[in-house]
């Protein structure tokens, strides 16, 4: 019996988790009933009633998407791109200030390179003639 008091205490925390996750990761406006701060503090004091009661009446609503997906809210679900590299919109940001970042440092190696040059043959040429 005492077995089974531990599962449903675990079991009960664990709700409590995923409730807090849930709330704490849903958009401010999209939540119903009540702040989230409140939802906060009703998960934590009551921990089993607290997690029904956001999955039941806090959650932002689940409503079915006109291609057959879910979304959450009522408005059309946000297309975010899973990573960086996705984003057309990011990529040409990093080409436009990269690109004259680039030019810029190459112009520069290549006034080294030549500087250097220059050096090598002065030199060279001042020990053959010392020679």
């Amino acid at each position: 019996m005492a077995r089974l008091y531990v599962l449903l205490f675990l079991v009960q925390i664990v709700l409590a988790v995923i409730a807090l996750i849930s709330c704490l990761s849903a958009e401010e406006d999209e939540i119903r009933a009540l702040p989230r701060l409140v939802w906060v503090l009703i998960i934590l004091f009551f921990p089993l009633i607290g997690s029904i009661a956001w999955f039941l009446a806090g959650r932002p609503a689940r409503e079915r998407a006109p291609g057959g997906g879910w979304h959450v809210g009522g408005h059309e679900p946000r297309r975010r791109p899973a990573a960086p590299d996705d984003d057309p919109e990011f990529l040409n940001s990093l080409d436009a200030g990269t690109s004259q970042q680039d030019r810029e440092l190459f112009e520069k190696w290549e006034e080294d390179l030549r500087r250097r040059e220059d050096e090598l043959r002065r030199r060279d040429t001042g020990e053959e003639s010392t020679s």
